[in-house]
Formats: structure tokens, sequence, C-alpha cells
């Protein structure tokens, strides 16, 4: 790996990290904002150097089995909560393995609704190979969340590939009045999550955008490109909606605990992901910004190697200058410090739409040159070269 120089240390420390290997439960407090499968392999990797890391998660999916879950009950999306526990689950832990393995598993696509409520009926019975494999008192707790959906689905849900783990925290949810810590509270035991997993806020909001050409979506499953086709025009700006039928503006604001977490945090990060829809949207709700720029620790950036339909238009640096404006929007004094370091790797990275540094470095920012992309990982960044890399900067 090619070797950088910055904060006097040198990337990647392998002291540091070998240190951390040794008492995972007293590493660093990594914090950071996404959304998304982006990082499962940072998290995977990350588990085995600190089980102290933090995961803010955008609630705002409204595409996929996520949308058919909020439509149907009124809720946030669950998906990538899901997904960010699952990633850093212990899967070395008796009976952790099967809760994976059930929680990962999806409906099929191609059963009849009949078929596919038995299916859930057998699970809630304890009959199905995937909950029969699960010890107890594990088993008995994943039973009473699918008695409980089954309870609480409309007549007309669509259970064609559907999450079954969506499901057991959608359960979980309206068991306990609509609230989602207490669920991923207990989750978190169940599978022996190493990191704490949440959504930035509690709330059934969703995202929009306003394009370049001045026309408006909403929805964050119309700006992946995954479900519809990609933007025609780059994002100019993003907010919160209190529906997907209104476009109009709605302010959202961080809980004390989400402050406290930041407040802990021993760095900072703004990772790999969907620009807009996984990271930005983690800085809209109010108080975000001021909490970031309340820390003293070190702020990163990891932008994404190859292309990002929602960063259209965008390099580097209008990256950086984002980031830094939606922080300051969220509550950040103008010239706080909420970001120091933008981490790219120059020789294997792909950015389509360039690396300016010196642009970057007038905002204010250092730039940290250092291998990310391996030749199995290409074009992509591996998730332990990363999770190296930020270690190294704690």
């Amino acid at each position: 790996m090619r070797i950088s120089i910055t904060r006097e240390a040198a990337i990647p420390d392998r002291l540091k990290i070998e240190r951390y290997r040794r008492a995972p439960e007293l590493g660093p407090r990594i914090l950071f904002f996404s959304g998304g499968t982006a990082l499962r392999g940072v998290s995977r990797a990350l588990i085995r150097y600190t089980h102290n890391s933090i995961h803010f998660i955008t609630p705002f999916d409204s595409g996929g089995s996520s949308a058919v879950l909020r439509k149907a009950f009124g809720m946030l999306a669950v998906g990538d909560i899901r997904n960010r526990l699952m990633s850093l689950a212990d899967q070395s832990v008796k009976g952790n393995p099967e809760i994976f393995d059930l929680f990962v598993h999806r409906l099929s696509k191609k059963a009849t609704q009949d078929e596919l409520c038995e299916e859930l009926q057998s699970m809630a019975s304890g009959k199905h190979e995937l909950v029969r494999r699960i010890p107890d008192p594990m088993r008995k707790i994943i039973r009473n969340n699918f008695h409980q959906f089954l309870e609480s689905m409309p007549g007309d849900f669509d259970l064609k590939g559907a999450s079954v783990g969506n499901i057991v925290l959608t359960a979980g949810y309206l068991s306990n009045r609509r609230q989602m810590d207490p669920v991923i509270f207990i989750f978190s035991k169940l599978v022996q999550v190493c990191g704490v997993v949440r959504p930035i806020v509690n709330k059934n909001m969703h995202l929009a955008a306003r394009l370049q050409d001045g026309s408006v979506i909403v929805g964050q499953h119309r700006m992946t490109g995954k479900e519809v086709a990609p933007l025609a025009s780059p994002i100019e700006e993003v907010w919160l909606t209190d529906t997907l039928d209104d476009e109009t503006p709605k302010q959202a604001y961080i809980r004390s605990k989400v402050r406290d977490r930041i407040a802990e945090a021993d760095l900072i990060c703004y990772p790999i992901g969907s620009f807009y829809s996984s990271v930005v949207a983690n800085l809209l709700p109010q108080g975000v910004g001021k909490a970031v720029a309340e820390n003293t620790c070190p702020k990163v950036f990891v932008p994404n190697t190859g292309y990002d339909p929602e960063a259209f238009g965008l390099g580097v640096a209008d990256q950086v200058e984002q980031l830094k404006r939606y922080l300051q929007k969220s509550g950040a004094p103008e010239g706080a410090d909420v970001l120091g370091y933008v981490i790219v790797d120059t020789e294997h990275g792909e950015y389509p739409g360039g690396i300016d540094i010196d642009a970057i470095e007038r905002l204010g920012v250092k730039v940290v040159d250092s291998t990310l992309v391996t030749e199995e990982s290409a074009p992509y960044i591996d998730g332990d070269t990363l999770a190296a890399v930020l270690l190294s900067l704690t």
C-alpha cells in the first residue's frame, strides 16, 4: 500500500491497527453518516478492530420492499437499518448465523399471496426451517414478531419479494408503540451487533430534490438510478418532505441521543455511498451541523470511485463544497470545522467528475492520497483497506 503522512501518523498505521485488533471492545468510536449497502464491506472489516463504531442511517428509502411497508404502516424505512445491523453482527456467536440467514431471506416473487401467507404462518409457528434452526429464547422472540406482523398486516399487503428481516423489524416497531430505538436495541442484543446503529431521525419523511433544469422529484427511489432511469439533469438542492405527494419542505430535528453520539465520536466520516440520498440526507435534520462543528475530532470525506448517478455533474471539490453547505444549513457556524480531510486514491480510483486538489485545499480541506482500490475490488473501494485508513486517522 502507498504511504501518506498526515496528522504526524503513517497511513496505514500498523501498530495502531494491531492494538485495536487485540482489544476491539476498546476500539475507537468512528461515526458514519450513511445509508444503503456501500459500507457493508467496511462494517464487516471494522468489527475486527472496534465494537464502538456509530452508524447514522437515512430512513428515507422509498423504493423496493421498504416502499410497500412504508405505505402500509406509515413508517420510516427499515431496510438500510437492517442491512447495517447484519453487517455489524458477530456471526461467531451461537445462534447468530441462523438469525442472519433468516434476516437476509426474501420471500419469493413468483409465489401466490396465499403461498406467501402460508410461509409466514410457518415462521410464526416455528415450523419453517429457517426459524426452527434458531435456538431459544431468540426463536420465541422472533416468532412473536411474526405473529404481530400477521395480525397487523393489511388484507391487500403484497408479500412478493418482501425482506423477512424488514418484516421482523416492522413488527417490533409496531409492538413498541412505533418507536425504533427499542427494536434496534433488542435485535442488536440478539445478534451481538458490534457497534451502534440508529436512524438519523425517527420520523416518516421523504427526500425531495430540485434539478438544474427546474424540475422537482420527490422520493429517494427516483434519485438513485436503480428503479427508474438515471437523472438527466444534475441535482441542485435536496430537502425533506412529509409525503411523496407533496414537495413542500419540512424541517426535522435531531434528538439529544443523536447529539450525544456525535459529541462522543473519535472520528466523523462522510463515506462512500449515494452522495445525496445516503450521505447528504443525513445532514439535513436541524442540529447535525452544529453537533459536528462542536466536536474537535478529525472529519473525513471518502468520495465514491466509479459512477454515482446522484453526483452527476459534480467533481470531488464540488462534493466537498456541498457537504460544507448542508452542514452549515443544519446549524454549523460559518467557517466552522466540519470537514478536514478528503481521502482519495489517485492512482487506482476513478473519479468521473475529477479531483481538483487546489480547489479542495482552497476550501480549507486537506487531501490524503492513499491506496483504497485493490485489484480485487476495482473499480470500487476495498472495505478492509478503507477500514485500515480510517482506524489510522483516529
